[in-house]
């Protein structure tokens, strides 16, 4: 005879092997306390067990359940590592991907417990009592009783199915937290350049400068037809007018002034005849500031109504936003087209953490990102 509280020889003098998740088979097993009755053998006064059939249906299909929780616990852990992100095509795949098996993991998990409640726990009306909260034996021998009753009524050591598919259907859902982590920082260490920079510092593949052209239309500027003072165009990189990544830190507001109008805080150097660039990015948090008003030469942004004065650098006149609206270098090339002469000096669109270390690269570099 092996040690009582943990294995029972068997007649034929074998000593059965512990599987995980499973208690000892010793009769005179306490769960806790000391009392010496087994949990699934207890007779709770007024208390009905389940139909033992309907007991047997629900453990299996709780069982069922349990299984279907973990493949898709699995799942969800495969589909964030298959799927990456980098355009919005493969982001709607991998939020398809990962919440439909985040969902299934966890409905059916719930389904699961649902059914082992309803189907193998039996049925009772619990009165709770108060009782004194000092921790003395009379309490800690209570707790002992309810938690065997508790333990006896779920089936939880009588029905070892129920309890292994469980704990391996939680199993995957522990660790996903820690699969996530990842996206708490950076994956890859030029990051922050990312953000820094748009595809106005590229030049085109013979060498020249990239071409603003309309939203829309894809059609480049002549700086000898836009020559009327006051008017505004919206204005994307050649090359990219489809590309929404490029285009959420690239798009343009093009206003045409007359020379009296510009002030102090506009760039000269970045103008040409009268004609200013913005990012159309505003620095809030990014929504397209597009609404001008010819007047005054207010750049609006319809979200939280921060408001640029456009003819002195853009700067904040009112609204949440804390710095101007970047402005673009730009030129005419050969042809007379307008193109960039260079990239925005300063990070487009709403700031980071890192925005500091940009500045001072910019400053190193003589006023070029």
């Amino acid at each position: 005879m092996t040690d009582s509280n943990h294995d029972i020889e068997q007649p034929d003098g074998r000593v059965p092997k512990r599987v995980i998740g499973t208690p000892s088979p010793a009769a005179d097993t306490a769960l806790l306390g000391t009392g010496e009755q087994h949990a699934g053998d207890l007779d709770v006064p007024g208390v009905t067990p389940q139909n033992e059939a309907t007991a047997k249906k629900g453990e299996k299909f709780a069982a069922l359940c349990f299984t279907i929780a973990l493949i898709a616990g699995i799942g969800f852990i495969v589909s964030y590592v298959a799927f990456q992100v980098g355009d919005i095509e493969k982001t709607k795949v991998s939020n398809l991907a990962l919440g439909g098996a985040l969902t299934v993991a966890l409905l059916a998990l719930a389904a699961g417990i649902v059914v082992w409640v309803r189907m193998i726990m039996p049925k009772y009306n619990l009165v709770q009592e108060r009782h004194p909260m000092a921790s003395d034996g009379q309490a800690r021998e209570y707790v002992a009783e309810t938690f065997l009753q508790g333990a006896a009524e779920s089936g939880i050591t009588k029905r070892p199915l129920l309890r292994r598919t469980l704990l391996l259907a939680a199993a995957p859902l522990g660790l996903a937290p820690l699969v996530l982590l990842r996206d708490l920082g950076p994956s890859y260490a030029d990051f922050p350049k990312k953000l820094r920079h748009t595809v106005w510092g590229e030049k085109t593949k013979d060498g020249k400068h990239r071409k603003l052209v309309v939203e829309g239309t894809g059609a480049p500027i002549r700086a000898a037809d836009f020559n009327s003072p006051g008017g505004i165009l919206s204005v994307v990189p050649e090359g990219y007018e489809h590309d929404l990544n490029a285009l959420a830190k690239a798009t343009l507001i093009l206003i045409k002034f007359r020379p009296e109008e510009i002030k102090s805080g506009t760039n000269l150097n970045w103008t040409h005849d009268g004609i200013v660039a913005y990012s159309k990015i505003c620095t809030h948090v990014g929504c397209p500031a597009a609404l001008y008003e010819q007047t005054t030469h207010h750049i609006l942004c319809p979200c939280h109504q921060s408001t640029f004065d456009a003819a002195d650098g853009a700067k904040v006149i009112f609204g949440p936003a804390a710095r101007p609206l970047p402005q673009l270098p730009i030129a005419v090339d050969n042809e007379g087209y307008l193109v960039a002469t260079a990239d925005f000096a300063v990070p487009p669109g709403p700031s980071f953490w890192e925005r500091g270390d940009a500045e001072a690269e910019v400053r190193e570099n003589g006023g070029h990102a």
